[in-house]
């Protein structure tokens, strides 16, 4: 299996797959977080670009989504904007040195959505799937972040294969395909300055929705007894940050 994310290494694995090039490959599988915290150009991507494309070629991917004990769907921003909620689930950036805090996101909303699947399509702790994780070389010092589900044994292809993300880039242009964006909610506190000013100037809406959960949080905070927290490393909330920062920005052109 592929463990699919709809950004560029991920991409790669797919498109890997159908060139046969990393050995026989079932499916990927997408952990979609919610259709209201993934990045709406993710989302498109996948359903739009990746999904078909992988089909034609015989590979399927499935688009995996968290369930409640109840069965309902539930999403990483219903999660963070839960009125009764004392966590932080996303890696907030603390108060006074602007670090991340712990995140249980990534574990939550992907690793064990995932492990579910397999484990509902006959994988057991004894008998594991190979689950194919696109970090590439540029960002191999990530393998050892990510910890997996009892379910599964990781490899890298694109280690092995000494690919980086450039090199993935080119695959996928090669293949014929637009080279997907980087792959995130789009209230990650990992995202760049950059990203946040450009994402400020070009979807509005986006922003604000972020500006907007960022002062909920904090909200929880003070009612809890814990120190404000941020989406940026800056220390303040992030239209003051942002708006302070950005005529000194590089916008560049991106990761």
């Amino acid at each position: 299996m592929i463990s699919y994310g709809g950004g560029v290494q991920s991409t790669a694995l797919v498109v890997l797959a159908t060139q046969g090039k990393i050995g026989h490959v079932d499916a990927a599988l997408f952990a979609n977080v919610g259709d209201d915290s993934e990045h709406p150009d993710t989302i498109r991507y996948v359903r739009e670009v990746a999904i078909p494309w992988a089909a034609e070629r015989g590979l399927e991917v499935h688009e995996l989504r968290r369930e409640k004990r109840t069965g309902a769907i539930e999403t990483l921003y219903e999660r963070l904007t839960r009125p009764a909620s004392r966590s932080f689930p996303i890696p907030v950036r603390m108060d006074r040195t602007g670090a991340p805090g712990h995140r249980s996101c990534t574990t939550d909303f992907k690793v064990r959505v995932v492990g579910k699947w397999l484990k509902a399509h006959g994988v057991s702790r004894k008998s594991k799937a190979t689950v194919l994780i696109g970090f590439s070389l540029d960002e191999a010092h990530r393998v050892n972040n990510r910890a997996p589900s009892n379910y599964e044994v990781a490899e890298h292809p694109l280690l092995d294969l000494r690919m980086t993300r450039q090199d993935c880039k080119g695959l996928i242009a090669a293949a014929g395909l637009p080279v997907p964006p980087k792959s995130a909610c789009f209230f990650c506190p990992f995202t760049r300055p950059s990203n946040w000013a450009r994402m400020r100037r070009d979807q509005p809406d986006l922003f604000w929705r972020t500006v907007d959960l960022e002062r909920q949080l904090n909200e929880r905070a003070v009612r809890i007894g814990h120190n404000l927290v941020y989406m940026t490393r800056f220390g303040k909330p992030l239209d003051e940050a942002i708006q302070e920062e950005q005529p000194e920005l590089d916008f560049g052109t991106g990761p």
